[in-house]
């Protein structure tokens, strides 16, 4: 693989990327009300009645609507990352996809820039929702909004991989959208992304160990964190090797000697 093909086929599909979003104007405002609504009307109901008591990163008490927004912005990634699997079955049925994995690339490099992309098209969207979100009083310092720019990036990859490896197991897109359904919400709900851990523990304690667990709340943790300044090393260990195991079972997935296509006949 010569360097000037590799870049030259991350160019391309960046570029094919970019291109697809930008025509696609109803999922960029939905990218952006979603989050805006639960912020607007879901944190104005439970401010009054949700307490919060000092839970790092936080060096005092908060508002929800501060706790909130991290969570929110992970949940723009999940959703992304989710839409962005989506187009790659609608490619493999349309023929596309067969097209991109027969180029004379290594199949592991092509999904690797297929997810790249997708993560550099996603993290410009949650740059805008932290932005509109100081209407809210939700104001990390400054110097967080460069902080998180590596934490977004990596949970944008752990949960590309994740909906990868999900496009990977769906025949249909008819099939992978109840999947999305039966996937995105227990991911999102069983988390840290509305609660704090302490919360769901006094809820029941199956609920806090499913999302302590869960690698959806790493990938919050870490957002959050950096934000704010600070380190969750535990978060990134975690959010970094989901993403090399998602990564690696996608490939193999996708592999039409090796994977789920060879039951399917190798089909597009």
């Amino acid at each position: 693989m010569k360097t000037s093909h590799a870049v030259r086929a991350l160019n391309g599909i960046l570029r094919r990327e970019m291109l697809r979003t930008l025509r696609q104007r109803g999922r960029l405002l939905s990218a952006m009300v979603r989050p805006l609504v639960w912020l607007a009307i879901f944190a104005a109901g439970f401010r009054s009645v949700l307490g919060l008591s000092i839970t790092p990163p936080y060096q005092t008490y908060v508002l929800y609507d501060v706790y909130v927004v991290p969570g929110l912005a992970a949940m723009m990634l999940l959703f992304h990352a989710m839409a962005s699997s989506l187009a790659m079955v609608y490619d493999r049925e349309m023929g596309s996809m067969r097209l991109l994995l027969t180029a004379p690339l290594p199949r592991w490099y092509l999904l690797a820039a297929r997810l790249l992309a997708s993560v550099i098209v996603g993290v410009p969207l949650v740059y805008l929702f932290l932005l509109v979100a100081r209407f809210w009083d939700v104001r990390p310092p400054v110097l967080g909004y460069v902080a998180v720019f590596p934490a977004l990036v990596l949970a944008g990859l752990m949960l590309g991989a994740f909906g990868l490896l999900v496009s990977s197991v769906s025949s249909q897109m008819e099939n992978f959208a109840g999947v999305m359904n039966f996937v995105i919400f227990p991911v999102f709900f069983a988390s840290t992304a509305l609660y704090p851990l302490w919360r769901l523990a006094e809820a029941g304690p199956v609920l806090a160990t499913i999302a302590a667990w869960n690698p959806f709340s790493s990938a919050v943790e870490l957002i959050r964190f950096a934000l704010y300044l600070r380190f969750d090393p535990v978060a990134a260990i975690v959010v970094l090797g989901c993403l090399i195991a998602f990564f690696l079972v996608a490939v193999i997935g996708y592999d039409p000697g090796r994977g789920l296509w060879s039951r399917r006949g190798g089909e597009g």
